[in-house]
Order: C-alpha cells, then sequence, then structure tokens
C-alpha cells in the first residue's frame, strides 16, 4: 500500500507533544517571534536573502502577483505565461488581479515548459510576465527558460510548492526569478498543516511583499522604509498604526506555523534525500516497462521528488494502471490540476495560448501515486508488484 500522505509530521507524537506544550506556555499565538525566527532560518536553508511566511502556499501565489503589480514590474493587463498542468491557484491570481494568462505547453516527458514553448507563447502572445510552476521536483529547462526571459525584457516568479529542495547545478529552484512561492500543506515536503513561504532576493520585492501580506499597511516594514515612507507622504505619527500605502490582503500565518516549521526543518534534507531515492528507483523500473514513457530530468543535480509520475503511452494502458493500483491500495491523483485549460472556472475568463498539444495528452494520459521519506520495503513491494 502506498499512501498519497504518510503522515502529518516526521516524528509525529512527539511533534505534538511538543506543539502541545508550545500552545500551553504561549501568551500569543498571533504573528510574532517564532515566525520571523522560521523565516530567517528557512531563507539561510534556500539560500535566499528574504523568506515571508505565509498562511498557505496559494497566499504565496497570490502575494507574489500583487508584490510584481504593486512595484511597477507587472501592470494590469500585462499578459503573463503560466505553465498549461499547475494548479489552480498559479492562475487565479492572475485573472483576479487583472491581468491575462497566456498557458504555455509542456515537455511530455519532462511535465514542464521548456525555452521552446515559452518562445512559441511569447511570438504569438507577447507576454511581458511568466509565472513558472516547477512541476513535482522537476525543473530540468529552468536556467535555459530564465536566460530567454532575460533577453526578451520577461519577469519571472516561481512556484515552488512541488519542488522545495530540487536545484540545478550551483543554484535551488526558488531563486532563479524575483520571487517564489512554497509550501507548507501536508503531505508536501515541509508539514506545517497549513501554510507557506516566499522567498526573494529583491529588496524592494520583499517590501512589496511585507507590505502587501498584511493590509497594505507598513508596520513590519524595517525602520528606514517606514520613516521614508511617513515623510513621502506627510503622515503624522498618531496616523502610522493604520498606515495604508498599497493593496494588499490577510494573509499572516500565526506562531503555531512559525513553530511547526522550525520544529520540522532539520529533518528537511533527509525527507528531500528519501524522496529523490524513491524517485530514482522508481525511474528504473519505469524504463523497463514498454507502456511508460520515459522520464526527462537531465541537468538537475537534485530532484527533490513531490510525487511519483507515471507517463502512460495512451489512456488505455493508464486506465489499467488505476485498476492496479487501487487493487494494490496504492493512492492516486491526476497530473496536478491536469491541463488547467480544460478546468471550467476558465470558461468565465479571458486567456490565451499558442498550442496546447502537450498539456492534453498528459491531461488524458498521465497520473501519480505519492512519495514520502517513510517509504519501506511494503511500499517498494508494491511498487514492484504495480510495474511487473
Amino acid at each position: 500500500m502506498i499512501k498519497l500522505v504518510s503522515s502529518t509530521f516526521v516524528n509525529e507524537a512527539e511533534t505534538k507533544q511538543a506543539l502541545c506544550h508550545f500552545i500551553m506556555a504561549s501568551d500569543k499565538l498571533s504573528m510574532g517571534e517564532q515566525c520571523a525566527q522560521f523565516e530567517t532560518q528557512f531563507a539561510e536553508w534556500q539560500g535566499s536573502k528574504y523568506a515571508l511566511l505565509v498562511n498557505s502556499g496559494s497566499s504565496g501565489n497570490l502575494l507574489l502577483v500583487q508584490a510584481m503589480l504593486n512595484s511597477g514590474k507587472w501592470k494590469r493587463g500585462d499578459k503573463i505565461g503560466v505553465s498549461a498542468v499547475t494548479w489552480s491557484t498559479n492562475v487565479m491570481p492572475i485573472l483576479q488581479l487583472g491581468l491575462t494568462p497566456v498557458l504555455i505547453d509542456v515537455d511530455i516527458h519532462s511535465l514542464n515548459i521548456t525555452e521552446k514553448t515559452v518562445a512559441t507563447a511569447h511570438e504569438n502572445c507577447g507576454i511581458k510576465g511568466l509565472f513558472i510552476t516547477n512541476c513535482l521536483g522537476l525543473s530540468p529547462d529552468l536556467a535555459t527558460i530564465t536566460d530567454y526571459c532575460a533577453q526578451n525584457s520577461i519577469e519571472m516568479i516561481e512556484d515552488n510548492c512541488e519542488s522545495m529542495g530540487s536545484s540545478l547545478p550551483g543554484k535551488k529552484t526558488g531563486n532563479f526569478g524575483y520571487g517564489a512561492s512554497f509550501s507548507l500543506f501536508v503531505g508536501h515536503h515541509l508539514s506545517a498543516i497549513e501554510g507557506g513561504i516566499v522567498c526573494t532576493n529583491d529588496e524592494e520585492i520583499y517590501h512589496h511583499l511585507i507590505i502587501a501580506r498584511a493590509h497594505g499597511w507598513t508596520r513590519n516594514l524595517p525602520e528606514k522604509q517606514k520613516v521614508a515612507l511617513r515623510e513621502k507622504y506627510e503622515i503624522e505619527p498618531f496616523y502610522e498604526p493604520y498606515f495604508f500605502v498599497e493593496s494588499g490582503f490577510n494573509l499572516r500565518p500565526t506562531e503555531i506555523t512559525g513553530f511547526l516549521g522550525r520544529h520540522q526543518l532539520p529533518y528537511l534534507n533527509m525527507i528531500i534525500n528519501e524522496r529523490q531515492k524513491n524517485y530514482r528507483l522508481a525511474k528504473t523500473l519505469f524504463a523497463k516497462h514498454e507502456d511508460l514513457l520515459e522520464i526527462h530530468d537531465t541537468g538537475m543535480d537534485i530532484i527533490s521528488s513531490f510525487a511519483i509520475p507515471f507517463l502512460c503511452r495512451d489512456s488505455q494502458t493508464k486506465a489499467d494502471f488505476l485498476v492496479k493500483c487501487d487493487a494494490l491500495g496504492i493512492e492516486t491523483r491526476p497530473m496536478i490540476a491536469g491541463a488547467i485549460s480544460r478546468q471550467p472556472f476558465m470558461s468565465h475568463y479571458k486567456w490565451e495560448h499558442a498550442g496546447l498539444t502537450g498539456a492534453d495528452f498528459i491531461h488524458d494520459n498521465y497520473f501519480y501515486i505519492g512519495n514520502h521519506e517513510s517509504f519501506g520495503v511494503d511500499e517498494y513491494k508494491s511498487l514492484e508488484a504495480l510495474l511487473a
């Protein structure tokens, strides 16, 4: 039996006990010192200058898009490229905030957009920005896509919610654009039950993220920036606590999220190593099965596998595998949200594309099973039986 989620936490009993003690001993559970400490620790682990904790990975996506707008890097009406196989809340903030999504087709072997598909979308639709999804721990073309964006004045951000810890030579995914989102939802690499993180190396974007995370006010900014904004708008000190300068939301986390993040972070490298080991074992077994297509991951140093993808040649192969999975007690899911163009909400909005052949093929023929650090003999036997 292979579950999608094995447990809420690593060392679950001890973590829950520690959480109980923390809650009972705390005077304040709204965003505070635990959150700030976890932000510092995660930024150091990720190799980024700044990290901002939020209440979900999806909120991280919304916050990133708003920060790009507030900074002036994107403007309402701009066309923003989005991976055509992605999660709903990659596309929804683009639509909700007055931008036009351009769905970019994906390669059926890597599950991701490529430099070629980005170029096709740009040449046909004229994109001003790119919100790339690093899918299931894979993103082998990320460096060349980044170079293409730089050469064509396309401002890029990343959804790294499924790829925490993946890397290309010398650089982790999530460090290639202006900013990146990460998820702390249960079942993801690092669980805080709910929660998300946004990382950036750009100080200006970081300040816009701070403002937009909490109502659009200046309260959580560094003092130097607060003083500059007070002077710019000639605000009297009495009014500063409720001083709103940009469009924003309330996406703040709680101290519980910060505590759990700090408590689980020491396990993260082990989690990534185990998930990668499981992925590579599965890929070796896939290579022996004539009805499965090859996964392309050449050029990646570390593949922090969120799930194990099955690249079926056709829909009948997929159907046969799903029957076997059910019989073996192996939980399955579609490939993220499949071709996002085929989700009902998209029919209510204006969007563009330059061909979606790969996304449609993935939607019809692929699925994934779970991957987690507690894989053992039983899980390996189930996987071998599935592929026998």
